[in-house]
């Protein structure tokens, strides 16, 4: 199968180990942004294939956790509503709020249905004009433009019954928030593939030169993310720090002009809160004036939401790179995928939730894989 077989191939990979391994003449510690990659890196034990000199620190990359806790409850108190009926793509229905997940709002009689697309939820709402639709749209770089997508389609179309609850993060912020931490000791990052197809690399050359820093752009195979790390160390071991791609089969320097050019029309640049972070400042998008009206939030006017972390969830670490997910204290045990405390054990990109779906449940390094398990 093209680009997936290529991409897995261990003699291929053995021979990125021994090249990362002849490289490295001391400690570096590098993030994966994406919490697809990590899911890669977990799955195909490539941390532990690595000398033990680099290590991979797990990084925000997961929209699903970092969209805040009152943006999830806004979200319960809508699809609670009896006019409205809530769609959403089914990773968000076992994120837990305060007290429940929609999973509970539907068992509870809320209309919240799974869709693929959020032009599926643009069709409900022209096949059901008496109710209102909304549909909650989340994610990075990666998702923002369909979503913005369906806004233009139905302002143009006249369907006055669709909304979209907006959080929408965005990458660039992030990594600077991350390195303006004092407790950062993230010193170089594999950035997001999928993001930089939309929105290119222009972003992040600044922000290699100002905290010296390489950025490597890569893929989501076993394969991308050894290259991404091999061509990282040798950048750190020159003591060099530029934005690199590594992964030029999908991603273009200026990114994609047309998605581009909807975001600009659509979305504006905003502050947004990240769940277990805080408030990163211009990290998010909103919609734009001209389409406030399809805007869920300003549309339900839900206020008074009273927020309410688990005192023993400890993501918010998990997320910044501060804590490894089998190092917190309920993971495993209090905390699991039927009975989560945080978005990061139930999203399909939640480094929780790829430690315990691999099964890396204890504090102890596991033995190494051998290079031809890849794949």
């Amino acid at each position: 199968m093209k680009y997936i077989d290529e991409f897995r191939d261990p003699q291929l990979a053995r021979r990125l180990v021994e090249e990362i391994r002849s490289t490295v003449t001391r400690p570096w510690a590098l993030m994966e942004v994406c919490g697809g990659q990590t899911h890669t890196i977990i799955r195909h034990g490539i941390d532990q294939l690595l000398p033990e000199q680099v290590e991979l620190i797990h990084g925000p990359g997961c929209p699903v956790c970092v969209t805040p806790l009152e943006v999830i409850d806004k979200a319960l108190e809508i699809a609670s509503r009896p006019e409205v009926i809530f769609c959403s793509f089914g990773d968000m229905l076992r994120v837990p709020g305060s007290g429940r997940d929609l999973f509970r709002v539907r068992s509870e009689g809320g209309d919240v249905r799974v869709v693929y697309s959020p032009l599926d939820a643009l069709k409900i709402a022209q096949q059901n004009p008496e109710r209102e639709v909304v549909f909650f749209g989340i994610g990075f770089e990666t998702t923002a433009p369909p979503n913005a997508m369906t806004v233009y389609q139905a302002r143009r179309l006249g369907i006055r019954n669709f909304s979209l609850l907006v959080s929408h993060v965005r990458v660039p912020p992030a990594i600077e928030a991350i390195m303006q931490s004092p407790d950062c000791r993230v010193q170089a990052f594999l950035a997001a593939g999928h993001v930089c197809s939309v929105m290119g690399v222009g972003e992040y050359p600044e922000l290699a030169e100002r905290f010296g820093v390489p950025i490597v752009v890569t893929g989501f195979e076993p394969l991308d993310i050894l290259e991404g790390v091999r061509r990282t160390v040798a950048q750190l071991e020159r003591g060099e720090h530029m934005v690199d791609n590594a992964y030029p089969r999908a991603v273009r320097p200026e990114g994609n002009p047309a998605a581009l050019a909807m975001l600009e029309d659509v979305f504006e640049v905003a502050d947004r809160t990240w769940r277990g972070i805080g408030v990163i400042p211009g990290s998010g998008w909103r919609l734009s004036p001209r389409y406030r009206d399809y805007d869920a939030e300003y549309r339900f006017s839900v206020t008074g939401i009273d927020t309410r972390e688990p005192a023993q969830c400890r993501s918010g670490e998990v997320l910044q790179g501060l804590l490894k997910p089998h190092e917190c204290e309920v993971f495993g045990t209090t905390c699991t995928p039927r009975t989560p405390l945080g978005a990061t054990m139930v999203s399909s990109e939640g480094a929780c939730a790829a430690y315990y779906l691999y099964r890396r449940l204890d504090m102890k390094k596991s033995a190494p894989v051998e290079v031809s398990s890849v794949g």
